[in-house]
């Protein structure tokens, strides 16, 4: 399954233990991650600003993510009404990188359900299907 796990559910994977950490141990090991210049721009800018996580950290996690990932990088940006128009790049990188669903702890992006076939759900719905 191709799974792009936003930025949100990147950085709790990283800075704390628990369900992203192991949703994302899960999509390495079983699962091929997309990922985008967007997303691991937002994930260092967040892991510096909000975890104050160290630079060499910050750069082996990114390393390790770019590892055997698909790299997506939409031209455009769809037309979807969104608060956070960032989140416009997650909705793109899914679609352009083929992915089966987004794993995303943004209300607003779980509320569509879907976007152009790919299926939007919380880290906890995907943990749920996944070891049901």
């Amino acid at each position: 399954m191709k799974v792009l796990l936003d930025t949100n559910v990147l950085a709790s994977a990283v800075a704390t233990r628990g369900l992203c950490a192991d949703v994302m141990r899960e999509v390495l090991a079983r699962h091929k991650l997309i990922v985008s210049t967007q997303i691991l721009s937002e994930l260092r800018r967040v892991l510096n600003a909000k975890f104050n996580a160290p630079r060499e950290i910050i750069d082996d996690f990114i390393e390790l993510l770019q590892q055997d990932s698909i790299w997506s990088e939409p031209d455009e940006l769809p037309r979807v009404r969104l608060k956070d128009k960032d989140d416009l790049g997650i909705l793109a990188a899914a679609s352009v990188g083929g992915a089966d669903v987004v794993v995303t702890g943004d209300k607003e992006l779980q509320k569509l359900g879907r976007f152009r076939g790919v299926k939007i759900v919380s880290p906890r719905r995907f943990w749920d299907e996944l070891t049901a």
